[in-house]
């Protein structure tokens, strides 16, 4: 099993930038998938990011060429950068993962992951 927490969300205007951290603790010798989610009021939760065991990174349209995925293997910590914010990226973005093939990991489907952290508030006024 793994446990995971996240942390930096907050308030930003919008065109700026924040930097979510994920960390994992537990057994994170295993080669999970971690995948960013977000889900806003009223809306379903959808996959925004992923990073598989090899490093291999996947985007949703809408935040491809803003937000950068990455891992700190020493640390046990993925990132999301988030860049050009706008206000539709307003929502709880939570960190997730679980063991899949690699093409799994990028389909981001929801069902998928079993492991998931308590979620992050970013708010993007505009």
């Amino acid at each position: 099993q793994v446990q995971l927490a996240e942390s930096g969300g907050g308030s930003v205007q919008s065109g700026g930038s924040l930097r979510l951290s994920c960390v994992a603790s537990g057994n994170t010798a295993s080669p999970y998938c971690v995948a960013w989610f977000r889900q806003a009021p009223g809306k379903a939760r959808e996959g925004i990011a992923s990073i598989d065991k090899d490093g291999g990174t996947a985007y949703a349209d809408s935040v491809k060429g803003r937000f950068t995925i990455s891992k700190d293997n020493a640390k046990n910590i993925y990132h999301l950068q988030m860049n050009g914010l706008k206000p539709e990226d307003t929502a709880m973005y939570y960190c997730a993962a679980d063991l899949m093939g690699l093409d799994y990991c990028s389909t981001m489907r929801l069902g998928l992951f079993g492991y998931w952290g308590q979620g992050t508030q970013v708010t993007v006024s505009a």
